[in-house]
């Protein structure tokens, strides 16, 4: 995501036929597509869920984001009609007809992180690609954690205080 060729966040972008839409100076974060018929805009946060989405659906993804951004997720869980945002742990550079994501990601134990990375990579790509019209230029993928068998917490207490009542 270091190469600015691939990037434009300065302006909206604008693909297909059809004259240009842009807003001198205007920073909206989206990408428009124009066609004769008329033009559709994606905003950023649309590829990001997408991506998070995507990432998500891969068996060994346990969850996305950092260790405080897990934090804050799992607060705003407990929230009642509140819910972890499928955009946790993604980022994303969207340019005129190219789009680059980072994912940080927090992995099952024992699973294989090579082979993970590249199903999540692929899984990812092909989606924005899909639903976006957008190239997907490079996923970046950062395992912060393993998750370990147990570390959910789901069970009771077992504080050193518990062990004799």
């Amino acid at each position: 995501m270091t190469n600015p060729a691939t990037t434009n966040t300065a302006e909206h972008s604008t693909f297909g036929s059809g004259g240009t839409d842009r807003s001198p100076g205007a920073r909206d974060a989206s990408t428009a597509q124009v066609s004769g018929q008329g033009s559709t805009t994606i905003a950023d946060v649309v590829v990001q869920k997408i991506a998070g989405l995507a990432a998500r659906e891969v068996p060994g993804v346990h969850e996305l984001g950092g260790g405080a951004a897990r934090a804050f997720g799992a607060v705003k869980g407990r929230i009642p009609g509140a819910s972890a945002s499928a955009g946790q742990g993604v980022s994303v550079e969207v340019g005129q007809r190219q789009a680059a994501v980072d994912l940080q990601m927090l992995v099952e134990y024992g699973v294989a992180i090579p082979d993970l990375a590249k199903d999540v990579r692929n899984n990812v790509i092909d989606s924005v690609e899909q639903m976006t019209g957008l190239e997907v230029v490079e996923v970046n993928i950062n395992v912060n954690d393993v998750h370990l068998p147990g570390d959910d917490g789901d069970g009771p207490d077992q504080g050193p205080g518990d062990r004799v009542q």
